[in-house]
C-alpha cells in the first residue's frame, strides 16, 4: 500500500493545527517571557536572559571551530581527482593491488583503499561499474534569461563525467511565456548533441492540486524523464538526478563524485547527495547587506556538512531516480519542496533514509535586482520563503504522535526538535542579544536592582567574547571569496571587511523578521502557497 507523503490542503486535523501554531507561540512566548519576568522581578528576567544568551556564546564559538574546520575539508575534497578514483572503481581488484601499499594525506584516501578492497571481493552483480551510471540534471526555469541559463548548462557540461552518460532536463513553466520559449528552444539548439539527451519539457499552468512553485515543475519534468529512461531500456536503478535551480553552477568534480559515492554505498537507493551551496556567483556585485546574507549561508552551508546528523536536502541535490519514482518525486504542496523532500524520504523508506555530504560546492547567485529597494524587497521573500520550512513542524510532528509511526519515538522526537528549535531560535536569538539586556532596567527605573542596571555591561562582555567568532567569521569569509573582478578598484575589498558592522542589523531585520512573519502566517492559517521566484539579474 503506497504511503500518504502529500501535506494536507484545506482544513487540518486538530493535532495538526496545534503544530502548525506551535512555532510561533514558542517564538513569540519566550521574547514576551523576558518583559513578563522582568517586570515580576529583575533577578529572574536578567538570569532568563544570561542563560539565554549563554546559548548564543556557545553557538557562536561551536560556529567558528566549524567553520575553520568545514571550510579546511571542502578546499581537501576539492583538490580530489574525483574522476580518478571514480575510475578506479572499473577494476576494484586491480586498483587495490596499486593502491594497498601506497599512502597519502589527500582526502578520503584511506577510505578510498577500503573501497576498492571491499567490491574486488564482492559477488559479481553486487556492485555498478562507473559506465553504468547515468546522472540526470534537471533544470528548473521560471523566465530567466540567456545570461543566466547558458553559464548553468556549461558548468554540467564541462564536468568530468562523460557528457553521454549525462541527461539534461530544462523543466520550464508555460507562465513564463513566449521569452522563456524562445530560451528554451535556443538551448535544446544549442545543446543538442552534447549530452546524452537533451530534454525540453513545458510544465502547463494551473495543473489540479499544485500550488505556484518550484516542486510541481520538478516533479512534472521528473515524470518526462521517467518516461523518457523506460522507453530507452535505461536502468533507472543506475540513474541519479540532480535538482538545479537556473543560477546554480556545480563544481567540475560534483558529478564524479556523487557516481562515486553512489557506487560505494550499497544501500544507495535509500540515500539522497547534499552539495555545499556557496552564494558566490554575483558575491562582489550585490549590495553589502545581501552579501553578508550569501556568506553567513554559505557558512551555514558548510557548517552542515560537519554535521551529517543534521544534514538536510537544501536547494540543489542528488536522488536515486528509483527512489525518487516510489515517492512521486517531490511535494507539489509546498514552497520549501527541498527541505521536505529531506522529511518527505525518511517516512517513505520508515527511518531507513540518509543524506551524505557532498564537500564540493555548487555556486549560487546571492540576490540581486535592478535597483537597491528592489533588492532588499527581494532578500526579505526569499528568506521568508526559506523560513516557511517551519511548515515541517506539523508534518513532522503529526508522524511522530501518530499510531502508525514506522520510526521509533525517540529517534524521531531528536530530530523533531531539532526542527523545532532552529526556526524558534532564528526568530528570537537577534532580538534578545541586541536589546534583551536593556528590558529588565527599563521596566524598573525605581528600582535599586544592581542585577538589573548591569545587565547591559554583562550582555556586552557576553558579546565581545563572541565577537571572536564574527572575526574568525570574516577572515575566513575573505579567504572564500572569488578573485575580485578587475571592474571593481582595491577599496572594494577594504569594503568586504567594514561591511560586517551591519551584521547584528541585518540578523534582526533578516533572519528575525523574516522568521517571525512565516511562523505568523502558519499560526493564523494564513498559508503561503505561492513560490515567488528570486529574479536573476546578471551585472553588466
Amino acid at each position: 500500500m503506497p504511503k500518504n507523503l502529500e501535506l494536507p490542503l484545506g482544513k487540518r486535523t486538530r493535532l495538526y493545527r496545534f503544530l502548525e501554531i506551535l512555532p510561533g507561540f514558542l517564538s513569540y512566548t519566550l521574547l514576551i517571557l523576558l518583559f513578563v519576568l522582568s517586570f515580576v522581578k529583575p533577578i529572574i528576567g536578567a538570569i532568563y536572559l544570561i542563560l539565554v544568551i549563554s546559548i548564543t556564546l556557545v553557538k557562536a564559538i561551536a560556529v567558528a571551530f566549524r567553520t575553520i574546520q568545514g571550510y579546511g575539508i571542502v578546499k581537501k575534497a576539492s583538490m580530489v581527482d574525483w574522476r580518478n578514483r571514480l575510475k578506479d572503481l572499473e577494476d576494484p581488484h586491480a586498483a587495490y593491488e596499486k593502491l594497498k601499499d601506497e599512502s597519502s594525506e589527500s582526502y578520503g584516501y584511506k577510505e578510498h583503499i577500503e573501497n576498492t578492497k571491499r567490491l574486488s571481493i564482492a559477488e559479481k552483480g553486487k556492485f555498478l561499474s562507473p559506465k553504468e551510471v547515468y546522472h540526470a540534471v534537471i533544470m528548473v526555469a521560471y523566465n530567466e534569461g540567456l545570461d543566466t541559463l547558458i553559464p548553468s548548462v556549461e558548468a554540467v557540461k564541462n564536468t568530468g563525467f562523460p557528457n553521454d552518460q549525462i541527461i539534461f532536463v530544462l523543466g520550464y513553466e508555460e507562465r513564463g511565456g513566449e521569452e522563456m520559449e524562445k530560451n528554451a528552444k535556443e538551448l535544446k539548439k544549442r545543446y543538442e548533441g552534447v549530452f546524452a539527451k537533451f530534454l525540453l519539457v513545458k510544465h502547463p499552468e494551473n495543473l489540479r492540486g499544485e500550488i505556484i512553485g518550484k516542486g510541481p515543475n520538478l516533479t512534472y519534468a521528473g515524470e518526462k524523464l521517467a518516461e523518457y529512461v523506460e522507453k530507452h531500456h535505461i536502468k533507472k536503478e543506475n540513474v541519479i538526478v540532480t535538482s538545479l535551480d537556473s543560477d546554480n553552477r556545480m563544481s567540475e568534480k560534483y558529478l564524479d563524485y556523487v557516481a562515486y559515492e553512489f557506487i560505494v554505498h550499497e544501500e544507495r537507493q535509500h540515500l539522497s547527495y547534499q552539495p555545499v551551496s556557496l552564494f558566490m556567483n554575483n558575491i562582489w556585485d550585490v549590495p553589502a547587506p545581501m552579501r553578508i546574507i550569501g556568506i553567513s549561508n554559505s557558512f551555514f552551508n558548510i557548517i552542515t556538512t560537519m554535521r551529517p546528523h543534521a544534514l538536510r536536502n537544501f536547494a540543489s541535490h542528488s536522488q536515486p531516480l528509483a527512489a525518487l519514482i516510489d515517492m512521486k518525486f517531490w511535494s507539489k504542496r509546498t514552497i520549501v519542496e527541498d527541505g521536505h523532500q529531506y522529511w518527505r524520504s525518511l517516512f517513505h523508506f520508515d527511518g531507513d533514509y540518509e543524506v551524505l555530504p557532498i564537500r564540493v560546492p555548487i555556486y549560487q547567485d546571492a540576490v540581486m535586482e535592478e535597483t537597491l529597494w528592489a533588492t532588499i524587497k527581494a532578500q526579505f521573500i526569499q528568506l521568508r520563503r526559506w523560513d516557511y520550512g517551519a511548515s515541517d513542524v506539523a508534518y513532522v510532528g503529526a508522524r511522530l504522535f501518530s499510531e502508525d509511526r514506522k520510526i521509533p519515538f525517540a529517534e524521531l522526537f531528536t530530530k523533531f526538535w531539532r526542527l523545532l528549535d532552529g526556526h524558534v531560535t532564528l526568530a528570537i536569538m537577534s532580538p534578545m542579544v541586541m536589546f534583551g539586556g536593556w528590558v529588565p532596567m527599563i521596566l524598573n527605573l525605581s528600582s535599586r536592582s544592581i542585577v538589573a542596571f548591569n545587565l547591559p555591561k554583562i550582555v556586552g562582555i557576553v558579546q565581545t567574547i563572541a565577537s571572536i567568532g564574527l572575526f574568525i567569521t570574516i577572515l575566513t569569509s575573505i579567504r572564500m571569496l572569488p578573485k575580485r573582478p578587475a571592474k571593481y578598484r582595491k577599496h572594494k575589498s577594504i569594503l568586504m571587511v567594514l561591511q560586517w558592522i551591519l551584521m547584528p542589523l541585518v540578523a534582526l531585520l533578516y533572519q528575525s523578521l523574516a522568521a517571525f512573519y512565516a511562523q505568523t502566517r502558519l499560526m493564523t492559517g494564513h498559508y503561503m502557497e505561492k513560490f515567488d521566484v528570486t529574479k536573476k539579474v546578471v551585472k553588466k
